[in-house]
């Protein structure tokens, strides 16, 4: 464990650049990593911020075929969006990456170039799951089937997304191929394997030697190695990917998963590859720091005196953990991570979040709907962060926090000081009188703050960070509150004096602790004081703000949030589902053929129901009174359920006339009306969209 760094390498983890960004993806560890290395940055130290698109891989030929694109057609799309969206909502990355740049396919095939000359990898022929169909060896989320665990019919060959069991494709029971739909053969095929049962004493003494790894990361490693690690390919036979590196390789690329973690060291290459040249990388924000010069990529990689932290979400845990320390440890002259804070997951409105089933809070779409609210995302998606457990967003938790949280408090107490300050002083800072026990209370717990908020922060208790940040803007609230400077002025304008001029010195040091948590937030504080960016070590501070700074014009930074606009944000979810379940509803079996002779015996005639009443002592039958146009007749029907008797007096519906009399809790029906099952699965009349004669056939 390194005591004093030198320097930082902090990778966030690089997304399947296969569709949109969404919000578990930024409570995962987006967000906590930008509040990391924002810190770090206002601490002053060096520090580089990298990530980028994971662009290889199944779920990208999977993307692909659902759209009718390219692969390399659809990691455009979504790398640009992904990559405008994060610079947007204000994620600093030093470098924004792609893994199918040329740099990433050298850096890659030199790795595994590397190991393979030296010995590392075991060569071993196993048999595989192959299309015969389509021709080619299936990976393991092209392999569907029945978990063995919970009998989920539509389980992957890796993982069971019901249970979240890990499975392999061998596991699953009925396995058939998403690509032709058959059920694949076994065959023979050649791959090379990290033997990492023979490398897991020397895993499990790094592991061991980071005792401070969160207990949700370091449980999963221990169960990693309890069952005992096994030798695992780190090639595979697709045709999309970076070519293994051998001859005679054709049609086999590395592994996702030992190529994409090394995109954190092809970006820092690329970073100051471009330094170097003088070109602007592809997006960064700040600037690579004064005591490094362009081309030493390594000493963020391979120096003893940097730390190595990777943040990411739980099910890249063993990757992160095992996989790529393993494979550093056989290149041998890299530095491994010191820390991997992996979070667990976030729902979303009772339910798990879903890519493939569109439930999800888009950021894309979220910038677009709430322009200028970015830091109100990134607050309730901090206080709820599933640092130690799963949790949930829900909008109208969303609102509250707003409402409750920021508005009323933080931006309560920012407003009331430069709107009180203009009022009684023309927007200048007054000059601290005498002080009072209430005072030094106040001076006493501001000093406090910036050690406590910075433990929370590099112990990655992001939530707890921000509520001690909160709990500032609630001091000087409860400040103002006790002091009553609007009463004062009449009588002791001198003791407002100080009053506003502490409750200045609070809001200024909101600025800077703020920053890591609320950027935006934190810039338009400074703005309104008219001061320059300061350091976190400069916080604490009751001297912030010098004695006559003239403040610029209050401005509201938190505006409440309707309840229309909550309402609107959970229907578009609702609808989003309905829509997913109706595209992927399962059609019932057709019935075996009949004749058109057969047919014609059927009569089905238009009708108008002219009365409807509940049957006694039943929950789904209604007796119906139809007017035929040949007759009035009598239907008992089982729509009790879906409809009220007075809601469908007057609608014309479809009868089938010449069904045989049926007695039905002793009342003779004479015939059936047609209906249809909706997507919600409410029964839904088979009508006629324009007047019709009752008595009119259909034919």
């Amino acid at each position: 464990m390194i005591q004093n760094p030198k320097r930082y390498t902090v990778t966030a983890a690089l997304i399947y650049a296969n569709g949109p960004i969404h919000i578990g993806h930024l409570a995962g560890c987006y967000i906590p990593a930008d509040i990391y290395v924002r810190y770090l940055r206002a601490k002053g130290a060096d520090v580089l911020f990298v990530s980028g698109t994971d662009e290889h891989g199944v779920p990208i030929t999977i993307r692909a075929q659902k759209e009718g694109i390219t692969p390399q057609e659809v990691v455009d799309k979504y790398y640009t969006q992904i990559r405008d969206s994060f610079a947007e909502f204000g994620i600093s990355f030093d470098i924004y990456s792609r893994t199918s740049k040329k740099v990433h396919h050298e850096t890659s095939q030199e790795f595994f170039k590397d190991l393979y000359d030296k010995g590392v990898f075991v060569e071993e022929v196993s048999q595989q799951y192959y299309d015969e169909k389509a021709g080619q060896f299936l990976a393991d989320r092209y392999i569907v089937g029945t978990c063995p665990n919970c009998g989920n019919p539509n389980a992957y060959g890796d993982q069971c997304e019901r249970c979240g069991s890990t499975l392999s494709p061998m596991e699953l029971i009925n396995p058939h191929s998403m690509l032709s739909g058959g059920k694949p053969v076994l065959k023979s095929t050649k791959n090379w394997y990290l033997p990492l049962d023979k490398m897991q004493p020397q895993i499990e003494e790094y592991i061991a030697s980071h005792p401070e790894w969160k207990v949700n990361v370091a449980g999963q490693c221990q169960s990693w190695l309890k069952q005992g690690l096994q030798p695992r390919a780190m090639t595979r036979d697709l045709d999309w990917g970076i070519q293994v590196p051998l001859p005679d390789t054709e049609g086999k690329v590395l592994y996702v998963w030992f190529e994409a973690p090394i995109g954190y060291i092809s970006a820092t290459k690329d970073y100051f590859t471009a330094k170097k040249m003088g070109a602007a990388p592809e997006l960064y924000t700040a600037p690579v720091p004064e005591t490094t010069t362009p081309g030493d990529w390594e000493v963020y990689w391979k120096a003893k005196d940097t730390k190595l932290v990777h943040f990411i979400g739980k099910d890249n845990i063993v990757f992160h953990c095992i996989i790529f320390p393993a494979t550093l440890m056989a290149e041998g002259s890299y530095i491994l991570p010191e820390n991997v804070p992996a979070n667990e997951f976030m729902n979303l409105e009772g339910d798990k979040i879903s890519t493939s089933r569109n439930w999800a809070v888009w950021l894309h779409e979220y910038l677009a709907e709430f322009p200028g609210q970015q830091d109100v995302l990134r607050y309730v998606l901090t206080t709820n962060a599933p640092e130690t457990k799963d949790n949930e967003f829900t909008w109208k938790d969303f609102q509250t926090k707003n409402n409750s949280e920021l508005a009323s408090n933080l931006g309560n107490f920012v407003n009331r000081i430069i709107t009180l300050t203009h009022k009684y002083y023309k927007g200048e800072v007054p000059v601290r009188g005498e002080l009072f026990d209430i005072d030094r209370e106040l001076i006493e717990a501001l000093a406090k703050a910036p050690a406590e908020i910075a433990e929370a922060i590099e112990n990655y208790r992001f939530r707890e960070g921000l509520s001690l940040l909160m709990d500032i803007s609630r001091m000087g609230n409860k400040y103002l509150a006790d002091t009553e400077p609007w009463k004062k002025i009449k009588d002791d304008p001198e003791r407002v004096k100080t009053i506003l001029n502490l409750s200045a010195q609070v809001v200024a040091n909101l600025a800077v602790l703020s920053e890591p948590f609320l950027p935006f937030t934190s810039q338009k504080i400074y703005d309104m004081l008219n001061i320059p960016i300061l350091r976190w070590g400069q916080a604490g501070s009751v001297n912030l703000i010098p004695d006559g700074q003239v403040f610029g014009a209050a401005e509201i930074l938190f505006s409440q949030i309707e309840d229309a606009t909550i309402q609107a944000q959970v229907k578009k979810l609702e609808d989003s589902k309905k829509a997913n379940e109706l595209a992927s509803k399962t059609v019932a079996p057709a019935k075996e053929a009949v004749t058109f002779d057969d047919f014609q015996k059927m009569d089905i005639r238009v009708a108008t129901i002219l009365a409807a009443e509940a049957v006694p002592k039943t929950q789904k039958l209604l007796k119906l009174t139809l007017d035929t146009g040949l007759d009035q007749r009598t239907v008992v029907s089982g729509i009790a359920e879906h409809y009220k008797p007075e809601e469908i007096i007057g609608k014309q519906v479809c009868l089938l006339a010449n069904l045989a009399p049926r007695d039905i809790k002793g009342i003779s029906s004479q015939g059936m009306i047609l209906m249809a099952e909706n997507i919600d699965g409410k029964l839904a009349f088979v009508s006629p969209t324009t007047l019709i004669i009752n008595g009119g056939t259909v034919r």
